[in-house]
């Protein structure tokens, strides 16, 4: 078990180096998969938008949130096929992810594909940057009767810092993106984009700002999620 080393969506690692030598030139379609089951294999595109061939490594690990953190567990019931490749100039491809556990699927099942375009070494030159592009693609397997996310927000503070707790007491995640908080009409903090994810049976928190008073014992929060934009009471912790 380890912590997720990468943000939600496609993060761009940099090799430190003095000077860049190529742009990152590949691309993933669709951002995410959401499989009902009894469907178990879906199709990742990859699309290489250079003049030369390059190299791409898949790798699949079982997603779980515990105490607030991102975990990535090695998993062998969700395979990528092939599990690496290589994409020619201006070229498609396509990878299989296929769900082999023979176990029933009883809620929602959680899974991140790592896709990463691995550096050519015989394109290496000294005093250059080696720009390496990787994808963290969300994956999920469902079960059609599995609970709604029933999420509960709570805040307070760390330090300096306010943090947002959100509980998802339901069996599937609820995906969160461009919060405000507001108390008494005021805007007490806010994040744009995407903030994360709250699996289900699952507890989340992210930093959103630093720290205030806070007078009275909630606030209000509006976000967007997967269905549509919501609003929902926060309780304060630790005034």
């Amino acid at each position: 078990m380890r912590p997720m080393q990468s943000c939600i969506g496609a993060a761009a690692l940099l090799l430190l180096c003095v000077s860049l030598s190529a742009a990152a030139s590949l691309r993933v379609a669709p951002t995410s998969l959401e499989l009902i089951a009894p469907d178990s294999a879906a199709v990742l595109n990859l699309h290489n938008d250079a003049k030369r061939p390059i190299n791409v490594q898949i790798r699949v690990f079982r997603w779980r949130q515990a105490d607030g953190v991102e975990q990535l567990e090695p998993t062998t019931d969700v395979v990528a096929s092939p599990p690496s490749t290589q994409v020619g100039p201006n070229a498609d491809y396509s990878v299989r992810v296929l769900r082999v556990s023979k176990a029933r699927v009883k809620t929602e099942e959680s899974y991140r594909l790592l896709v990463d375009e691995l550096p050519d070494p015989s394109r290496r030159k000294a005093g250059t940057v080696t720009l390496v592009l990787r994808y963290s693609v969300p994956v999920f397997f469902r079960n059609p009767d599995s609970k709604a996310p029933d999420v509960s927000f709570s805040m307070s503070r760390k330090g300096r810092s306010l943090v947002l707790t959100a509980r998802n007491n339901g069996e599937s995640r609820l995906r969160l993106s461009n919060i405000d908080l507001t108390q008494g009409g005021k805007k007490v903090a806010s994040r744009s984009g995407l903030v994360g994810y709250i699996l289900g049976g699952a507890t989340m928190q992210w930093p959103i700002g630093s720290s205030k008073s806070l007078a009275a014992s909630s606030v209000v929060l509006k976000a967007q999620s997967d269905f549509g934009p919501f609003d929902a009471p926060v309780a304060i912790k630790g005034r």
